[in-house]
C-alpha cells in the first residue's frame, strides 16, 4: 500500500508547476495583442521563473511531504526527472530557439541520461517507491536532532536547487542562442554519450557485485570485500566519473553557443561530488570486514579517472619512496 501511495505522490508532485506553465503558454497564444503583467514577466525572466517553480514546488511541497512521511526520499528520485522537466521548459519557452539540431539532440540525450539514472535508482531500491531515503540524510538526522524538521529544508532541498538549476544552465544557453551545429557540438555529444555509457556499466557491475555478495551471505559464505573487476578495476568510482562526463559534456554545449559561464554548475557539482566521494570512502573504511581490503584498493586504484592499476608491491613502494 505504501509503495502505491508513494508512486501516486511522485507522479502528482510536479503538477502545480506544470499546470501553471501550461496556463502561461495558453495565455501567450490567446492574448496575442497584449499580455497581462504576470505573463509578460514570465516571458522575460525564464531562469528566475524556473527558480520560483523549484522553490515552491520542490523545496516547499517536497519538504512538507518528506516531513509528514519522516523520509526525504523523493528528492533523490526527482534528481532523474527535474533535468528533463527543465530542458523541455527551456525548449518550449516563447523566447527560446527550439527549431535547431542542438535543441533536439540535447533533449534526446537528457531523456537517455534520465532513463539510465531512473533505472539505476529503482534497481538499487529493489523497484520500490520511497523504500528509504539517501544515507547522507539518514546520517544528518541524528546530528541535527530536534532541529532536523526545519534544517532539512535547507540541507536537503535548498541546496538541491543550487545544484540542479546550476548544472542545467547549459539547457537555457542552447535555447537562448541560434547558432549552426558544429564540430564542438559533435564532441559535446560524444562526451555526454560516453558519460552515460560508463555510468550505466559501472552501476550495472556494482549491482551485480552487491547481488552476488547477498547470495554468498545467504549461503553462509564470506562476502567479497571490494569490487575490483570491470571498470572498478581502473577506478574506485567509475559511476561518478561517468556522471561527471555527462554534465561537463552538457557544459560544452553551453560554451559552444557563447555561454561559457554555464560551466559553473558542472564545477560546483564536481566539487560537491568530490566531497561525497570522501564521505563514501570514510563509510567504507568504517566497515570492519572490508576496511583492510579497501585501504589496499585505495593505494592501487585511481579515485575517479580510470587508470592503470598498481600492484600491491608498487603501491607499497610508492608510499615508502
Amino acid at each position: 500500500m505504501g509503495n502505491s501511495k508513494n508512486a501516486v505522490t511522485s507522479f502528482l508532485a510536479p503538477f502545480p508547476s506544470i499546470i501553471f506553465y501550461l496556463t502561461f503558454l495558453h495565455h501567450l497564444k490567446t492574448e496575442t495583442s497584449s499580455l497581462s503583467a504576470l505573463w509578460l514577466w514570465c516571458s522575460n525572466h525564464p531562469i528566475i521563473l524556473a527558480n520560483i517553480f523549484f522553490f515552491f514546488n520542490v523545496n516547499i511541497l517536497f519538504w512538507v511531504i518528506g516531513t509528514i512521511q519522516s523520509s526525504h526520499w523523493m528528492i533523490d528520485l526527482y534528481w532523474t526527472v527535474i533535468p528533463v522537466l527543465l530542458v523541455h521548459y527551456y525548449g518550449t519557452h516563447p523566447y527560446g530557439f527550439s527549431n535547431q539540431w542542438r535543441s533536439t539532440i540535447v533533449i534526446l540525450l537528457t531523456w537517455i541520461w534520465s532513463i539510465r539514472l531512473t533505472h539505476s535508482y529503482f534497481r538499487r531500491e529493489k523497484w520500490q517507491w520511497g523504500a528509504k531515503e539517501d544515507w547522507r540524510f539518514c546520517d544528518m538526522r541524528p546530528q541535527y536532532g530536534k532541529h532536523w524538521w526545519w534544517a532539512s529544508f535547507f540541507a536537503v532541498y535548498v541546496s538541491q536547487q543550487v545544484f540542479l538549476i546550476g548544472i542545467c544552465l547549459p539547457m537555457y544557453a542552447i535555447h537562448s542562442v541560434e547558432k549552426t551545429w558544429g564540430m564542438w557540438d559533435v564532441l559535446a555529444t560524444l562526451v555526454c554519450l560516453s558519460g552515460i555509457v560508463i555510468a550505466y556499466n559501472a552501476d550495472t557491475q556494482l549491482n551485480e557485485f552487491v547481488t552476488r555478495n547477498n547470495t554468498l551471505q545467504q549461503l553462509g559464505s564470506p562476502a567479497i570485500p571490494t569490487l575490483e573487476t570491470g571498470l572498478w578495476r581502473y577506478s574506485r568510482h567509475p559511476n561518478y566519473f561517468g556522471e561527471q562526463l555527462w554534465w561537463w559534456g552538457l557544459a560544452l554545449f553551453g560554451w559552444n553557443v557563447g555561454h561559457g559561464w554555464t560551466f559553473v554548475g558542472a564545477l560546483v557539482n564536481t566539487l560537491t561530488l568530490a566531497y561525497v566521494t570522501i564521505l563514501v570512502e570514510r563509510r567504507m573504511l568504517k566497515q570492519e570486514k572490508r576496511a583492510n581490503a579497501y585501504k589496499m584498493y585505495q593505494k592501487t586504484t585511481s579515485v575517479w579517472i580510470p587508470w592503470f592499476k598498481l600492484s600491491p608491491t608498487e603501491a607499497t613502494k610508492d608510499k615508502t619512496t
